[in-house]
């Protein structure tokens, strides 16, 4: 049987924070596939702070901005004189997503010289399938992709952003024009299914995330930990609801209790955040180690007693899996897609989304309950090792994508 052949398109590879897309294409390529990666934007780090893997994957990624003014006019003059009409359609396709708003003509009209840029290059290495992570920006190229070349496309939806900007995503088109998309939680696929007609219903497939148990293994337990260490691992962006856990961290210090928050990420409410922690002289207590990389962020998993995520909205975070199957009980927010991942009380604890009270009240139980703290740690990577272990559900993709190629061939 000959491999299936496949080509990813990601707005920014590699990303610290979508490295399960990088396990992803892996554990694919593992089982036989051919895929190569292209990247609208250059990686978030220099070579020095990559892994060894992300810098591996750099050195086989097509960089659709790298390639310039010269690489475009290449692929624009090239596709004018073979095929025009194609061309000129893609062209017409891509600013009417605008209407009548100048900015999103001009986003238009970009988003369509790097679909044509996309489009050669899947032409030049005889790829006929393009697949892309977020129903996003990227997305909106692949859409455009679709009209100008014989390529047929298909999405992993993450939410929540698409849901909440679906005319700006130009979600309701990316639905009708894919042959088929990836929703990572039932919860997305319900979002999708209210946005599209029950005709287009049966595109939709449940194809979950998950991590290596091999690799994220259980750490040793603390009875009577001192400090108590909380770990937050995510973007320091005001969606995480990183200041909450901060409040909630700064009533449990006046209580007297004695922890540790270790907030790991970067991002725009960094400097709030720190200016917040000095003004109540919690330096001590709260520390922010920045960004860090996976062949890193073990390090901080394993002297967690808790990991804290206090997010307002989310897709299904992979640090969740992540910490569950290191036996870190998790305490998070009861949000979008979350409790397919977590039930209260047995594998972890969810907490209403912006109570500073609900959250002090569930770190105070499991700082004083170690028995309960080791019954949900033990209960998280269970339920990780039977429905998000990344062998299986990349295989559960797999088989997706071999279904649906299958079918487009014929």
């Amino acid at each position: 049987m000959n491999a299936i052949r496949l080509a990813y398109l990601v707005s920014q590879y590699p990303a610290i924070s979508h490295s399960f897309i990088l396990r992803e294409i892996r554990t694919l390529q593992s089982l036989g596939f051919e895929i190569k990666v292209a990247s609208i934007n250059a990686p978030d780090r220099s070579d020095e702070r990559l892994t060894a893997a992300e810098r591996e994957e750099k050195l086989d990624t097509f960089y659709v901005k790298q390639a310039g003014v010269i690489g475009a006019l290449k692929a624009h003059v090239y596709t004018l004189v073979t095929q025009p009409l194609s061309y000129l359609r893609g062209l017409a396709f891509a600013l009417r997503l605008g209407q009548f708003d100048f900015k999103k003509i001009l986003y238009g009209f970009f988003y369509f010289v790097e679909a044509v840029m996309i489009g050669q290059w899947m032409r030049r290495n005889q790829f006929s399938h393009l697949h892309i992570h977020f129903g996003m920006a990227a997305a909106t190229v692949g859409l455009i992709t679709k009209q100008i070349f014989p390529i047929k496309f298909s999405i992993t939806i993450h939410g929540p952003d698409e849901f909440y900007n679906t005319l700006t995503y130009y979600l309701k088109p990316k639905i009708l024009e894919a042959d088929f998309i990836c929703c990572i939680s039932n919860f997305a696929r319900s979002q999708l299914m209210m946005l599209s007609p029950p005709t287009v219903w049966d595109k939709f497939e449940i194809s979950p995330l998950g991590v290596d148990p091999a690799q994220f293994t259980p750490r040793p337990f603390r009875e009577r930990p001192n400090p108590f260490e909380i770990l937050c691992v995510g973007r320091l962006v005001p969606v995480k609801g990183q200041f909450i856990l901060l409040k909630a961290v700064s009533n449990l210090i006046a209580q007297g209790r004695t922890l540790r928050l270790r907030y790991v990420g970067d991002g725009p409410d960094r400097q709030a955040l720190e200016d917040e922690v000095k003004q109540q002289g919690l330096t001590e207590h709260i520390l922010f180690e920045g960004a860090v990389n996976q062949d890193r962020i073990l390090t901080f998993y394993t002297s967690a007693d808790v990991f804290v995520l206090a997010s307002f909205a989310e897709g299904l975070p992979v640090v969740l899996m992540e910490a569950m199957v290191m036996e870190i009980p998790c305490i998070t927010t009861h949000i979008t897609g979350v409790p397919e991942l977590i039930k209260r009380g047995e594998n972890g604890m969810l907490v209403p989304p912006s109570s500073v009270e609900d959250l002090t009240q569930a770190i105070a139980l499991l700082m004083d309950k170690p028995d309960l703290r080791r019954t949900i740690g033990e209960a998280g990577r269970k339920t990780v090792l039977q429905h998000y272990e990344l062998q299986r559900n990349t295989e559960r993709l797999a088989d997706i994508f071999r279904r649906h190629l299958h079918q487009i061939e014929r």
